[in-house]
């Protein structure tokens, strides 16, 4: 092989790689910063529902809406969007993961993932026996 077709092979090679690691970043949540940066690009946000704020749940155009307030992990608040209805016992959750884009400078979710541990506390367990078993 010619040391031109080594370096060839050695330059494609190392493009490649910068290409997929430009694509693909090593963490996969985003905050509403980088996301609005990044505007039409669905990213995922990790945050805290912000209990202050109001929950708005209406029918728009024919299709359920539901709107709230979100805290990102960065410390970042917006309004999120979500055409769907509200999800039972929103209001319990300790996080939310929200998946979606911003579209006009609104925040839109396709997906809410929920996380909900107040039922996996050990202040919300009782003590389970063999004469007491909770199911």
């Amino acid at each position: 092989m010619k040391i031109t077709q080594i370096i060839a092979i050695v330059f494609l090679a190392v493009a490649i790689g910068v290409i997929i690691s430009m694509v693909y970043s090593t963490d996969p949540y985003s905050n509403f910063a980088k996301a609005q940066k990044s505007a039409g690009r669905e990213v995922q946000i990790i945050g805290e529902w912000v209990e202050t704020r109001p929950i708005e749940e209406k029918i728009v155009n024919n299709t359920l809406m539901f709107t709230f307030y979100m805290t990102d992990s960065h410390g970042g608040q917006e309004k999120v969007t979500y055409f769907g209805p509200k999800p039972m016992d929103f209001e319990k959750l300790d996080n939310v993961v929200v998946i979606g884009k911003y579209v006009e400078n609104t925040f839109v979710a396709t997906r809410l993932l929920l996380k909900c541990p107040s039922k996996y506390r050990e202040e919300g367990l009782g003590q389970q026996t063999a004469d007491n078993p909770q199911y």
